[in-house]
């Protein structure tokens, strides 16, 4: 774990460190330990969806879009994120991305948690609660992409949008998350989503987080990197 987290820079952290996750380690290095710090991190993505919603105040800029087509289609919102995101896998094919086994994880998995997760946890229309329920699921977002970024085994159908983005065009990645998370947005009101506090809370306040999430939580080297730095001491 490191001791001293990064300085914050909110205008490209996040991007920056799904970007880094994007040359992973080799699969078989710590799998067993990877696997699980991956499905664990997902889990909570999942879950921190779900109190978001729960807390109708507003959900992330994504989340707008899943909703509003979960609205025309009768869907659970849940499989909504899973259809989007397996679909968002085949825009990968043009950008010329390569998806790693924390991709197809990514694009299932939290899908399936936040169906669950929805059932589970009790509405309230208290305003605490819900307030509750909106920090809850920023910590909740904050820790699992800390964790399934930190894995290594791949970014997520909609982190590697921007990404390919960036690879193909040289779009900066800082314009290329904005722009595509202003498009889902929109088309997300236009499809009957709305949007709150919470969009807004999530637009601003997920990159400092995730950034001392990333820093908390982050692997010890790999051993191809520890093997260059080894080389070039001696």
């Amino acid at each position: 774990m490191c001791a001293n987290p990064p300085a914050i820079d909110t205008a490209n952290d996040y991007g920056r460190f799904v970007h880094d996750a994007t040359t992973p380690r080799p699969l078989r290095e710590r799998f067993l330990e990877r696997f699980v710090r991956c499905a664990a991190g997902l889990y909570c993505f999942g879950a921190g969806i779900a109190c978001f919603v729960h807390s109708d105040l507003g959900v992330p800029p994504w989340d707008v879009f899943h909703t509003g087509i979960a609205k025309i289609t009768d869907l659970q919102l849940g499989t909504i994120i899973i259809i989007v995101g397996l679909f968002l896998l085949v825009l990968w094919i043009p950008l010329r991305i390569r998806p790693g086994l924390g991709t197809i994880m990514n694009a299932v998995q939290i899908g399936l948690v936040e169906n669950f997760m929805e059932d589970v946890l009790p509405d309230s229309r208290m305003l605490a609660a819900r307030v509750a329920y909106l920090a809850a699921g920023m910590l909740f977002i904050a820790f699992g992409s800390g964790l399934y970024i930190g894995a290594e085994l791949g970014s997520g159908p909609r982190d590697g949008l921007m990404i390919g983005l960036n690879a193909r065009f040289g779009i900066s990645i800082r314009l290329a998350r904005t722009i595509v998370e202003i498009v889902v947005m929109v088309t997300g009101l236009a499809l009957g989503g709305s949007i709150g506090l919470g969009t807004f809370v999530f637009a601003f306040g997920i990159g400092p987080m995730v950034q001392v999430a990333m820093a908390a939580l982050r692997m010890s080297p790999s051993l191809a990197d520890e093997t260059t730095g080894e080389a070039l001491e001696t």
